[in-house]
């Protein structure tokens, strides 16, 4: 019971980040901004998100789950109905502030509630659901929301969007409990928290594992994909129900790649990698393609994509294996600043280029083309990332003992048994 509620105010904050990323066109008619000024509407939020991730991890180390999943959900509700009504930027701009703070305090909560309510084999298989949690809460912004906007107004729109916000801090309130014992909300001290933390070379692994995974994620489904798929020719409802492939793909794979996690902890960055290879691969197919892309390989994209998701989870697992119970919503949130911050940069640098390129006409195919590229260079930093914190943490864990043996000798050990 209380990891159902906190999954569904997770669920919840899903929604409301991922709201206007379909509501990108009726944004820029409300508010008559281009490119680059929608693009700042994500920005802001993710920034608010990504900055706020480590004070709310060292607060949830100190007050505990509840109080932050409750409290998050009451403020992301209050920031759609703000939305709602705004008919200016800089109130516009608070609303997105609001959504940023509130939501930068529900996932990590919910994760820290995970740790401490099961066993630790069991952990990254329920981190992974509570991922797909969040995918459902994705789902219903690609494909009701989309058809709530076609016969809603933006103020009816939004200001539901706020009710909904209010039920789930209710319901967390209400059931949520930080841990099976009565000091589970209990951690360190701040500053002890964050010095381990930050000091930890796994927690930098985890940092750079959930960037590699969450920003093409990111740029996709809150903001750039949904005009993306809409420029190859496809309908507002074909393009949220293609959208809506990478929730499906997500929620199949993320109990295999969470059992995987478990079961093969030593080759967990295998996962991180092979997925951004994938990622890079499909990009570089559609991206390539003259003319508009077919169905069949948008879909792969978005199926590729949408893994990317519960392979950034492990970059969670990174951060609950390498530090203790007390300083775990601080290692969180510094894991999580990792694909926010990514994906601050490069939804604002795809929406930069896409405005240069577009010179005030209306996006084509092929200026999406150009915007887009622009993702290889955080690409490229991520998987470097990956690689040199992978080998520290390696090294670290050589210390104190535990060898993590070559791909190929274990292969070779197990085709040399009977």
């Amino acid at each position: 019971m209380v990891w159902g509620a906190a999954v569904v105010a997770y669920a919840v904050a899903v929604l409301h980040r991922a709201s206007l990323g379909v509501a990108g066109p009726q944004a820029v008619e409300r508010f008559d901004v281009g490119a680059a000024v929608l693009s700042t509407f994500v920005v802001v939020q993710l920034a608010v998100y990504a900055g706020l991730q480590v004070p709310v991890g060292v607060l949830l180390d100190r007050f505990g789950s509840r109080a932050l999943i409750a409290g998050g959900a009451a403020v992301m509700g209050t920031g759609q109905v703000l939305l709602g009504v705004a008919g200016d930027l800089p109130t516009a701009y608070v609303a997105r502030v609001l959504i940023g703070a509130g939501d930068a305090a529900t996932f990590i909560s919910v994760v820290r509630l995970v740790a401490l309510w099961f066993p630790a084999r069991r952990v990254p298989l329920f981190t992974q659901l509570t991922g797909m949690a969040g995918h459902l809460g994705q789902l219903t912004a690609s494909v009701p929301l989309v058809a709530v906007l076609q016969h809603q107004t933006w103020e009816h729109t939004f200001v539901g969007l706020g009710a909904v916000g209010a039920l789930a801090a209710l319901l967390a309130w209400a059931v949520v409990r930080d841990g099976p014992d009565a000091g589970s909300a209990a951690g360190g001290t701040l500053r002890a928290s964050l010095r381990g933390a930050v000091t930890t070379s796994g927690t930098w692994l985890g940092f750079w594992s959930h960037a590699l995974g969450t920003f093409p994620l990111a740029v996709f489904l809150l903001l750039w994909g949904f005009p993306f798929l809409v420029a190859q020719g496809l309908s507002a409802s074909a393009a949220g129900g293609l959208m809506s492939l990478a929730v499906v793909a997500a929620v199949v794979t993320g109990p295999v790649i969470g059992v995987l996690t478990g079961r093969h902890p030593l080759r967990r960055s295998w996962m991180v990698l092979a997925v951004g290879v994938a990622v890079a691969l499909a990009w570089a197919a559609v991206l390539s393609h003259p003319g508009r892309s077919p169905v069949w390989l948008l879909a792969v994209l978005v199926v590729v994509i949408g893994i990317g998701g519960p392979t950034s989870a492990i970059g969670f697992d990174y951060a609950r294996t390498f530090n203790p119970s007390g300083r775990l919503g601080t290692a969180s949130g510094l894991v999580n600043v990792g694909g926010f911050s990514t994906a601050v940069v490069s939804v604002l640098a795809v929406g930069v280029v896409l405005d240069l390129v577009a010179d005030g006409r209306q996006w084509s195919v092929d200026d999406f083309r150009v915007a887009f590229a622009v993702q290889a260079v955080p690409w490229l930093v991520c998987v470097g990332g990956v690689l040199v914190t992978r080998r520290r943490t390696r090294r670290t864990m050589a210390e104190d003992g535990v060898v993590v043996p070559p791909v190929r000798e274990v292969v070779a050990r197990r085709r040399a048994r009977p």
